[in-house]
């Protein structure tokens, strides 16, 4: 398989992801062979919601933000969910993580609102990202440059960043989280 070899970590709070936004990165990441790791900012089931509103599959975690590290993995998703990302945000772990992938030039890839991380995680000057249209101002202020595209890959900065706009995006977001790990 393409990415036997390869683990991918997944960055959540326990409520309020976007269920497609968690579900459908990790099954294509899955299929594609790669390891996936799902951190939650506790060690119980993710209550995850279908636009925002919905009460969406529980899934379970297989580690908290606080027990993981960066060793070990080849790159790290955020998937967005409003609720989810206003949360993410403002945690420190999911900040130390993010900040760790990009330093160690390890990819870094978010969808939807899950931007809000890397803004708030000073990983944006410069960089080219798009993100659900809502984030636009925040990216834009916090230096990055903004598109409204599917799917945005800028290899710039040290470390591939990846962004996506919302669900019907996540087939592209995929496939270039599965492109840029198989190198």
């Amino acid at each position: 398989m393409a990415l036997d070899g390869k683990s991918v970590l997944v960055l959540t709070t326990n409520y309020g992801t976007e269920q497609d936004e968690l579900e459908k990165p990790v099954a294509a990441l899955r299929d594609a062979g790669a390891r996936v790791v799902i951190a939650a900012q506790k060690q119980e089931a993710i209550a995850t919601l279908v636009l925002d509103k919905d009460p969406g599959d529980k899934v379970e975690p297989d580690t908290t933000l606080a027990e993981a590290t960066s060793d070990g993995y080849d790159a790290v998703v955020v998937p967005g969910g409003t609720i989810n990302a206003d949360q993410l945000r403002i945690d420190e772990d999911a900040q130390r993580l993010v900040t760790a992938f990009a330093r160690e030039g390890k990819p870094v890839a978010s969808v939807c609102h899950g931007p809000w991380l890397l803004v708030n995680s000073e990983l944006t000057e410069g960089r080219d990202m798009t993100s659900y249209q809502t984030l636009m101002e925040d990216l834009v202020n916090a230096g990055a440059n903004w598109t409204d595209q599917e799917v945005v890959v800028d290899t710039g900065g040290g470390h591939t960043l990846i962004t996506s706009r919302h669900p019907g995006d996540l087939d592209a977001f995929s496939s270039a989280i599965i492109r840029t790990l198989e190198g």
